[in-house]
């Protein structure tokens, strides 16, 4: 299946790239999602058409992700949880959870956002964790496990 992208996806493409995709992907998730459209020959006069718009569009996103990216920055985060005498978490921290200790700290970031390399934790400590604000802005943050008190 060919589709034009309307923005950039990863590992894909730029805006406006004319790209060769595994049907299900398509159909299933980046024409829903607003991210393609079917390569036919009226849809690509149609895309010519909007092209600055959807640039437009484009700049104004990475703009708006550079701006939370440095945000975040100034975010210290640290997240206190059940543990055990050994630093062993009781339960886990996840994606979720980071998601909202930012979000507390004053600048919103969605779960699906946050990347977490290693999975979920487990143990007290200091982590790296991405938050993948665009596809083009990509922050790491140190986030702390504490004991809870």
């Amino acid at each position: 299946m060919e589709v034009i992208l309307l923005e950039k996806v990863a590992n894909l493409g730029d805006l406006g790239d004319k790209v060769t995709i595994k049907s299900g992907y398509g159909r299933n998730y980046l024409v829903p999602q607003g991210k393609a459209v079917a390569a036919t020959a009226e849809k690509i006069k149609e895309f010519e058409a909007r092209r600055a718009e959807l640039e437009k569009a484009e700049a104004k996103k990475l703009a708006t992700a550079s701006v939370r990216a440095s945000a975040l920055e100034k975010l210290t985060i640290v997240i206190a949880h059940k543990a055990g005498d050994e630093g062993k978490l009781f339960g886990s921290v996840g994606t979720q959870n980071i998601a909202d200790a930012i979000t507390d700290a004053g600048t919103k970031v969605e779960k699906h956002e946050v990347r977490m390399p290693d999975g979920v934790i487990r143990h007290l400590g200091i982590y790296d964790i991405d938050i993948n604000l665009h596809t083009d802005v990509v922050k790491t943050m140190s986030i702390e496990i504490a004991a809870e008190a």
